[in-house]
């Protein structure tokens, strides 16, 4: 009966794939190990995925499908009929043939899922692209195999995934810095974190700083405001006021305020500035009448 339930819960686990070959083993006691493999093994352009719990929404829907209005399922809905989401460029939004009908794979949800899909792809033995879906999400694979690895822990998630946010494209670091802040708080905060505070590269610093305000909100307002002060880059700097921008207005906008009048940096005072504009609160505007009959 174990085994059984184990083999049900995997298999629930397992992606949608529309046209492709779903190639699936288990992650062993080593994910990097394990990952590097097959990417070494590859000789055309392939898919590594698995799936991880997801952050916690509080309410809010975070489905991820192909950026278009979509079903919870995963049927997208582009100009009037629906469509797969497609992995490949060439195939972006897979469409169902015109008059024949989508056979849905799992019931509409009305609440948003507790885990997601993380998917690599992978070409000339590099990691070239990292992306996010939700477990209901109907995913066209254009004929490519996908590698579907079993037992991933969402520790060895985020470790793959902070490696390929500190090194190579710009494109890969964003995408897989995004994807480790969908983690679940407990394990992708302390990884922000140290991003945050040790990464040698300010784009990254300041991306970790952005994703912890998303992340943790105001667990996390000590290390942004740190950031602020002693972060010897000044786009770091103005990053981390950015990331305060994007609190819970009555938490972010009097540290702002703080930051606008007592920081040392004019080029922070005014970023703290142009964000206490935007964002049209009360006690900013009363900020702004205080400086001017000065």
């Amino acid at each position: 009966m174990r085994a059984a339930i184990l083999s049900l819960v995997c298999l629930l686990q397992q992606p949608h794939i529309l046209n492709g070959r779903l190639d699936t083993q288990a992650a062993g006691p080593n994910l990097a190990a394990t990952f590097q493999r097959i990417v070494a093994a590859q000789t055309e352009p392939a898919w590594i995925g698995y799936s991880v719990p997801a952050l916690s929404s509080s309410g809010a829907d975070r489905r991820q499908c192909c950026g278009d209005m979509w079903i919870s399922d995963g049927i997208v809905i582009s100009n009037g009929r629906v469509a797969g989401c497609g992995l490949e460029p060439a195939d972006r939004n897979a469409r169902a043939p015109e008059g024949q009908p989508r056979t849905l794979q799992s019931p509409i949800r009305l609440e948003g899922p507790d885990t997601m899909i993380v998917l690599y792809r992978v070409e000339e033995k590099t990691v070239q692209k990292v992306r996010v879906f939700s477990p209901d999400c109907e995913l066209d694979a254009g004929g490519r195999a996908i590698h579907w690895l079993e037992g991933v822990p969402p520790a060895d998630s985020v470790k793959l995934l902070s490696s390929l946010a500190t090194g190579t494209t710009d494109r890969v670091r964003s995408a897989a810095m995004a994807a480790l802040a969908m983690h679940r708080e407990d394990v992708a905060v302390p990884a922000l974190l140290a991003l945050a505070k040790q990464d040698p590269n300010t784009k990254v610093r300041g991306d970790a700083l952005f994703w912890l305000a998303e992340t943790a909100g105001r667990k996390v307002v000590p290390e942004i405001t740190a950031a602020i002060e002693n972060d010897p880059d000044t786009d770091v700097k103005k990053r981390a006021v950015f990331a305060l921008s994007q609190l819970p207005k009555d938490e972010g906008v009097p540290l702002l305020i703080n930051v606008a009048k007592t920081n040392r940096n004019p080029a922070v005072r005014k970023q703290a500035m142009f964000w206490l504009g935007q964002s049209k609160d009360p006690r900013a505007l009363d900020f702004f009448t205080q400086i001017l009959a000065k």
